[in-house]
């Protein structure tokens, strides 16, 4: 009859008594849903994707050897665009595809294109951090482009700003500025400009 309940006492004893060590740690470390944990992520999540609409102004710009007169200053104008993600290395950063319509001024001439720029960012959207850096090099095609000058350009973009998610239910909005550039591919000519834009971004 002794026998048993000091058994039982000590079990008891036992189980009360803290875990430590591994096991104790091992609960801080939950594995993340598979789905969402793969280095390269292209999922559907209602997460894992956004679109942004962009309207900004070139605030300075210089173009060299595009139109008449050799050099000149203030040749950018006004730009429209949209940004899509399209995927992201997981807690790291995003790869985007950007799409850029610019306007410009160039020697009385209204050149204006299109670029197709892919870009990479970080930190990744998902994170929810409100700042973001990012670049990328890409194709322009002109619509309208100066006399004699090819209508290929090689784009390429360095871009910081700050976007804040789900203002209003699914729509938020950002800010960006930074360098958009290009080179004429099958001409001289040569286009440095800095610019400011804002506009929306929705989560899907």
């Amino acid at each position: 009859m002794i026998l048993p309940l000091f058994l039982s006492s000590i079990a008891t004893a036992q189980d009360s008594q803290p875990v430590v060590g591994r096991d104790a740690a091992a609960k801080y470390f939950q594995p993340r849903d598979t789905a969402s944990s793969s280095s390269f992520n292209t999922g559907g999540g209602p997460s894992d994707h956004y679109l942004a609409l962009h309207f900004g102004r070139y605030m300075a710009s210089q173009s060299y050897d595009w139109g008449k007169n050799g050099q000149e200053d203030d040749v950018g104008k006004n730009q429209f665009g949209v940004t899509y993600r399209v995927g992201e290395w997981y807690n790291s950063m995003d790869l985007l595809l950007r799409m850029d319509y610019s306007e410009f001024d160039v020697g009385g001439e209204t050149p204006n294109k299109l670029s197709f720029v892919p870009m990479i960012t970080f930190p990744d959207a998902t994170s929810r951090f409100p700042l973001y850096f990012g670049a990328g090099a890409g194709l322009g095609v002109f619509f309208k482009q100066a006399s004699g000058k090819s209508a290929l350009s090689l784009d390429y973009q360095l871009i910081a700003g700050a976007r804040f998610f789900n203002i209003f239910e699914n729509t938020g909005f950002f800010i960006e500025a930074g360098l958009k550039n290009h080179l004429l591919i099958l001409s001289s000519g040569q286009f440095n400009g800095t610019f400011l834009a804002t506009g929306l971004v929705f989560t899907f």
